[in-house]
């Protein structure tokens, strides 16, 4: 073992109560996308008293720190924590449990940035043992769109020092504690909002006739386009609509019924394509019923492909500084991120940090019980303390 991997290992286990300490800190005290003030002002003072350089003010709650190693012009690799909550009420019974009701880290980005805050320290220790620059991006906004990501590439983050590689990753509570999920090439989906209107004619249930029911038409609608997603077998698709609301009472026939959902793809001509098709039925719709169908595409998050060769790259350097049986190829998946914005601007290599609980019922992701093994943040900070110096 090289003296500088065990170096990187021993401040790993020295600086683990301070990383908790960090991430419990962070999960008490969430705040919503582009409103982490707070969050943004405690990851300033830690680069502070670490005595790390750091710019801030780029997408308003984003700050950007900059470790110089040796011959810092020899490279540049970028590292990213996303710093963003979600609206979701906490029920975990813990000392740690959110404050802010309503609001809770419930993705795991406290995780994100508390080990990226870790991963600064150490190399921030060992910046005369390796070579380059590491931009550390601690990005608001990951949940919400059109994604903080855009916005901060959009402000010159890959710039100045200009970023040749950069990576991130994502808790999994489906992957136990310690194991690191990797997958080059194609790996998250697109994703793009899904709004229609369905407006009728309404009136009295039991007088029905001039009126047109939209929740009839809604109703075959709602049929007409599973069942031609359904039918997509060549391509990754999901379809899937989670809200139709419309009515106020049994006896009313209402005048509009509201639909809303997510359309997700890996291939950006059918992605398009798709939209056509949904437009396209809307419309017959509409004219079969006599009715109007209103449709809103929020183009969301780009699919995130993983550069094959830093990925790999990555893979054998996982192996290294951790056990071999705990880094695995993972399948891809119909999730998104808003990274997938760095992957098309420079190569990227985003992976999965395994965090569940052993013996115990999975804590989903986006869920009011979302928690971790604690345990998992050594192998996060320590993987991505390796990767960057030597990526």
């Amino acid at each position: 073992m090289s003296s500088l991997k065990e170096k990187i290992k021993i401040l790993v286990r020295k600086s683990h109560q301070e990383v908790i300490a960090n991430r419990r800190h962070l999960h008490a005290n969430p705040e919503l996308s582009f409103q982490e003030f707070k969050t943004s002002s405690f990851i300033q003072q830690k680069l502070n008293d670490m005595g790390v350089f750091f710019q801030t003010g780029i997408v308003d709650t984003g700050v950007v720190g900059i470790i110089e190693g040796k011959n810092p012009s020899a490279r540049c690799i970028a590292l990213r924590g996303d710093i963003d909550a979600l609206p979701i009420l906490e029920k975990n019974n813990v000392d740690y449990c959110s404050i802010n009701e309503g609001v809770m880290h419930a993705c795991g980005h406290d995780v994100h940035t508390a080990s990226l805050l870790g991963v600064a320290k150490i190399l921030n220790d060992t910046k005369k043992d390796w070579e380059g620059t590491i931009k550390l991006i601690f990005q608001p906004g990951e949940e919400k769109l059109p994604g903080g990501a855009s916005l901060m590439i959009k402000e010159g983050v890959l710039d100045n020092p200009k970023v040749e590689k950069i990576i991130g990753q994502h808790v999994s509570p489906e992957l136990p504690k310690g194991v690191i999920g990797i997958r080059e090439g194609m790996f998250m989906a697109s994703s793009d909002e899904l709004y229609i209107t369905v407006r009728g004619k309404g009136g009295h249930a039991a007088l029905p006739k001039g009126t047109v029911n939209p929740v009839v038409v809604s109703s075959d609608l709602v049929l007409e386009l599973y069942k031609r997603f359904d039918q997509e077998k060549d391509l990754p698709t999901i379809f899937s609509l989670g809200v139709v609301s419309g009515g106020t009472a049994g006896n009313i026939i209402p005048d509009e019924v509201k639909l809303a959902g997510t359309f997700r793809a890996m291939n950006e001509e059918w992605r398009s394509r798709a939209h056509s098709v949904i437009r396209k039925i809307c419309a017959e719709m509409s004219t079969k019923y006599s009715a109007n169908c209103d449709v809103e595409i929020k183009i969301g998050y780009p699919f995130l492909q993983n550069d094959e060769s830093l990925t790999q790259n990555c893979f054998i350097l996982a192996q290294d500084i951790i056990d071999k049986d705990k880094v695995m190829e993972i399948p891809a998946r119909m999730t998104s991120e808003d990274f997938s914005y760095y992957s098309q601007h420079v190569p990227a290599c985003f992976y999965r940090l395994g965090v569940g609980f052993e013996g115990q019922k999975t804590r989903g992701l986006h869920t009011s019980t979302f928690d971790i093994d604690e345990e998992a943040l050594l192998t996060s900070v320590e993987v991505m303390t390796w990767l960057a110096i030597n990526c």
